[in-house]
């Protein structure tokens, strides 16, 4: 058995759900599972629907497009006429505005986004499904909010990977015999059985889930990318594409900010030893890369670029140290409030840290620590970091910055920097 996932950008119109059921045509001879993303940026504008709810605005406009967007590519595929599909689309609509209709503020945005959100995935596997068996490629739609069983975390619930591997091998166990399984990725449930999500791009993990439930034979992630490539093509000129990676090396790099797959990903993969293959939906026939339990020398220096990017610096006001407590303090608000750190570094009288820009979340931790430290920040800053660096990498991306921090390990540097 092996898992495929398409993103939102290898479903984003017709043209592209036909080129992905031509990539599953060629694969008819095997068992497949199909973990696909809500249509191009159908979660932004869900998103956008969601936060013009609760800011009480008219909403008409943009649930309209929204069913236009899926419609149009309803009548593009030639499937308008597939009363199965109307109901279940009108069912999922129906559940949409009655969601938004009974919204409170006393249900809290997360929980609200999780119901709203991943409504965009349904949409998005009723329509491929539906497409898939007129063309006679016999498909079974699996819920996945049925199967991936999660903790009551909104927006990046915590698998609870018993309940979900049993459920799983059970449901695609009985479904396969029916043809492919069609599933969505990004998200799941809690035991009330209310919708959560696993966090943005949660697909690829989602794969991982299936794949690791069912021992799979493999995961492919197909991309609008060739595989992956040692830096972003639509930041860096000069790229090299990695045929083959080791897990280890994978793992660091969705670490540090490589946003070609999901930071979940790897580690349930690693530990059942399936093979994940990064290839193009625009070039199926080519093998991308490919990432296993290996030993790769001499690997092309990985470049790894974050944006938005915070500092803030805790300072003790009388002279003294930091210290353990001050460190642990930091940490048990950084911890509540559900923070990553993308960056430390401590001096004597200071400790700093750099995580992605959260105005919100930032001014909760300020507020909390003002008593203890004196606190300042730079904000609208950038990230690079350096995996295999050589000295010539270094000097190359460290031209025309104002560098704030840096660092370097045995293998990593990292910089945070202003234009």
């Amino acid at each position: 058995m092996k898992v495929f996932k398409f993103g939102g950008a290898s479903v984003k119109d017709a043209g592209s759900v036909r080129n992905m059921c031509e990539i599953i045509k060629t694969h008819r001879a095997d068992e497949l599972i199909v973990v696909v993303s809500a249509m191009g940026k159908m979660t932004n504008a869900l998103e956008q629907l969601l936060s013009l709810t609760m800011e009480e605005k008219e909403v008409s406009t943009e649930l309209s497009e929204i069913k236009d967007f899926h419609q149009t590519i309803i009548n593009d595929l030639g499937i308008s006429s597939d009363e199965v599909l109307k109901k279940d689309l009108t069912d999922v609509f129906e559940q949409l505005e009655n969601g938004l209709n009974e919204f409170s503020s006393s249900m809290g945005y997360d929980y609200m986004y999780d119901q709203t959100v991943s409504l965009g995935e349904i949409l998005s596997t009723k329509i491929i499904a539906a497409y898939l068996n007129s063309l006679s490629i016999a498909t079974a739609w699996l819920d996945a909010r049925k199967v991936v069983k999660t903790d009551d975390l909104h927006r990046q619930a915590k698998v609870d990977w018993g309940a979900s591997q049993a459920m799983i091998k059970a449901q695609v166990n009985r479904s396969i015999e029916e043809g492919l399984v069609l599933t969505q990725g990004f998200i799941g449930s809690n035991s009330d059985f209310k919708s959560t999500t696993l966090g943005r791009e949660g697909s690829d993990f989602s794969a991982a889930i299936f794949a690791t439930s069912v021992s799979a034979e493999s995961v492919t992630i197909w991309k609008d990318v060739p595989g992956v490539l040692n830096a972003d093509p639509k930041k860096f000129e000069k790229t090299t594409l990695y045929e083959k990676l080791p897990y280890k090396e994978a793992a660091e790099m969705t670490y540090y900010g490589a946003s070609v797959i999901h930071p979940k990903t790897i580690k349930p993969l690693a530990q059942k030893g399936i093979p994940l293959y990064v290839r193009s939906f625009q070039s199926p026939e080519d093998q991308g890369t490919t990432i296993e339990e290996s030993i790769i020398p001499n690997l092309a220096p990985a470049i790894i670029h974050k944006d938005k990017q915070t500092v803030i610096s805790f300072k003790i006001s009388d002279f003294s140290f930091i210290n353990e407590h001050h460190i642990h303090l930091i940490f048990e608000h950084i911890k509540r409030l559900n923070l990553t750190i993308n960056l430390m570094q401590n001096s004597a009288i200071s400790f700093t840290i750099c995580m992605d820009d959260n105005p919100k979340k930032r001014e909760q931790l300020r507020t909390a620590l003002m008593d203890e430290f004196l606190i300042y920040y730079n904000e609208g800053l950038e990230m690079i970091t350096i995996k295999n660096y050589n000295q010539e990498a270094i000097n190359e991306h460290m031209k025309d910055k104002q560098i704030i921090i840096e660092q370097r390990s045995r293998n990593n540097f990292q910089m945070v920097f202003r234009k």
